[in-house]
């Protein structure tokens, strides 16, 4: 574990330099960055980082080890001394400098960025930043891209290597946006840069560069699957074996959770995973780990989770309340398979630090009882949701009812 610098006595002065260095090199680089690398006792860096700016380096040049923590650990050692780390473009926008903030207070360093590959590409595009959507899939999955698949959508993604292109082009075929026109623009801003489109279906570009990014200009084909932005995917979307909250319930018992930015969700007994997806979908900066014992509907869940557009869904082989230890504290919790097993509503209401939100559904007496019991004890919201959908009735159509769900939604004071 990194160790935490701002719990020390800050130096007198900044002794840490970010400068964001784009492909043309120590050329681009304006006064300010160029002296703060040439002052620098250490320059850490990707080693074609360090080449770019070579000729401004007067001090000791590190390229970053593997792991990545092994540099993160090395530049904090050097503290109070003159550093100066280079970054790809901006070094706040996907960079290192959000994992360098996490250990440096801001006013123990001096950051000079450069345009970061988003703007660099909406410049080449003329696409405004604030109209287009950005993604980062470099060393993450290339379904992170599916919530954003919307008709007539523009995207800005990055991608890990030259062959991060063709990745997204066949994810776009497969999943019925093949029509969707790709700009590939390689190495922005330096000499090898290039330019080239084609669309998803069409894709044949060859040797592209590894620094790479792809805009998407989406278009839906009849067959395309688009995600919509509110609650309440259609049941068909999910893998299940009849596990699984239903859609009504399901968009309901989101309006419970009430998810807020950069929270995390236990799902506990969560069949098909349906309630954890939905709440990820809410927001990037949402997290969930879905709590399944049977295996086969655990391998279920991280199918769902990767076909739509969530595959960092952390899922948990076993039983709650078991399984529940050493996992990462929950804002929320929301119950839907197993909350008679004993100890698990307890522990699942201990975990809670105050302000956090239990959602729990019932659909056996036994758990309404439950239920019921808890809201008597504790208070929170008791609730029952009836559903009925019109079916065929011999050559009419008439009602038929689902089974009634008890809800209880707690705030935990």
């Amino acid at each position: 574990m990194l160790p935490d610098s701002r719990a020390e006595i800050a130096p007198a002065a900044p002794w840490l330099s970010i400068v964001g260095i784009g492909e043309d090199g120590a050329a681009g680089l304006g006064a300010e960055a160029r002296r703060l690398v040439g002052a620098a006792e250490t320059v850490f860096g990707g080693a074609r980082h360090l080449e770019l700016a070579g000729a401004l380096i007067a001090g000791t040049a590190r390229p970053w080890p593997r792991p990545f923590d092994a540099g993160m650990a090395a530049v904090l050692a050097l503290r109070g001394r003159p550093v100066c780390v280079l970054a790809s473009g901006d070094p706040f926008c996907h960079g290192v400098g959000a994992t360098l903030a996490r250990h440096v207070p801001a006013d123990e360093m001096r950051v000079v960025p450069a345009p970061s590959a988003f703007a660099l590409a909406a410049a080449r595009l003329a696409w405004p930043l604030a109209e287009t959507e950005t993604v980062s899939l470099h060393g993450r999955a290339p379904a992170r891209l599916l919530p954003l698949l919307h008709p007539g959508a523009r995207i800005l993604a990055l991608t890990s290597d030259g062959d991060g292109p063709a990745a997204l082009a066949r994810l776009l075929c497969d999943t019925g946006f093949g029509a969707s026109r790709l700009t590939v623009l390689e190495a922005l801003g330096g000499p090898r840069e290039r330019i080239r489109e084609t669309t998803a279906v069409a894709f044949s570009l060859a040797a592209v560069d590894p620094l790479n990014l792809v805009a998407i200009r989406v278009a839906a084909g009849p067959q395309a699957r688009v995600l919509p932005l509110a609650p309440g995917l259609d049941d068909a979307l999910f893998a299940h074996d009849g596990q699984l909250t239903k859609r009504e319930i399901r968009a309901l018992t989101l309006a419970a959770l009430a998810p807020r930015r950069g929270e995390h969700l236990w799902d506990i007994g969560a069949g098909a995973g349906s309630v954890a997806i939905e709440w990820m979908l809410r927001h990037p900066s949402l997290a969930a780990t879905a709590i399944e014992a049977v295996p086969e509907r655990a391998a279920r869940i991280r199918a769902n989770a990767a076909a739509l557009g969530v595959p960092d869904l952390a899922v948990v082989e076993g039983r709650a309340p078991d399984a529940l230890a050493g996992l990462a504290a929950p804002d929320a919790v929301f119950v839907g398979g197993g909350g008679t097993q004993p100890g698990l509503l307890d522990a699942a209401l201990a975990a809670l630090a105050p302000g956090g939100r239990l959602v729990a559904n019932a659909v056996t007496l036994t758990m309404e009882a439950e239920l019921a019991r808890r809201q008597a004890a504790l208070g929170g919201r008791l609730v029952r949701l009836s559903l009925a959908r019109a079916a065929p009735v011999g050559g009419l159509t008439g009602w038929r009812p689902a089974m009634p769900v008890t809800q209880w939604a707690w705030v935990k004071p």
